[in-house]
């Protein structure tokens, strides 16, 4: 429970801090959700390893209802009549405002890709009898946060930027949040295990199949 309630955590406010931009080099930019959002797939990755694929989907869309539920009630708070005093609502807006377009990548990218990420590591969790669970990690984390950066950069920004520019702002991402959850594999190896030997539980799921929706 504790772990979920830090996993919605992290992904409502990377979905929050998503349009401060920042200037990593003068030729870099990346948005500031990129400190804050890899953390959700390492949560992913402890979900799945420790609980199996069946809870992790359970946590998946408990973090998409929740992400869906914030961004109407942010909607709805904006389109609210303000007083005329009150000087705060473009900033308001600002902030908490989002376009159809990019709502729509920030949910597709973000079921493609914990969705993936869940999947690949259970079956190499399979594959590999249980060990080396940083190869796992960094695998799964190749395709998940590959797909994410994809699918919401392009649906995001593509057709109102040149190509090249949407192209690097993918890479980029890519190769931040890959490399940020290699850096932090010490702390996923000791929260598994100590979930592990806590919980008296470690799941394979042998004959699990893998649908988004429960059956």
């Amino acid at each position: 429970m504790i772990i979920s309630v830090i996993y919605v955590t992290c992904l409502l406010l990377s979905n929050l801090i998503a349009g401060k931009m920042w200037a990593v080099t003068g030729s870099i930019t990346l948005p500031a959700a990129v400190i804050l959002f890899p953390i959700t797939y390492i949560f992913g990755d402890i979900f799945t390893e420790v609980y199996g694929f069946k809870k992790a989907r359970i946590i998946i869309w408990l973090g998409f209802g929740c992400s869906f539920f914030a961004v109407a009630v942010y909607l709805l708070t904006i389109a609210l009549p303000h007083p005329g005093f009150w000087e705060g609502q473009e900033a308001y807006r600002t902030v908490l405002g989002t376009t159809p377009r990019v709502a729509l990548a920030s949910f597709v990218g973000y079921l493609f890709g914990e969705f993936s990420n869940s999947v690949v590591l259970s079956k190499l969790k399979i594959a590999t009898g249980g060990k080396k669970l940083w190869i796992r990690t960094i695998l799964s984390t190749l395709v998940g946060e590959g797909l994410d950066s994809i699918i919401f950069v392009t649906i995001s920004f593509w057709g109102t930027m040149d190509n090249a520019t949407v192209l690097q702002m993918i890479l980029y991402q890519y190769l931040f949040k890959v490399c940020y959850e290699a850096l932090f594999t010490p702390v996923t190896y000791a929260v598994v295990n100590w979930l592990k030997r806590k919980e008296g539980i470690d799941v394979y799921d042998h004959g699990v199949k893998y649908k988004i929706v429960a059956d």
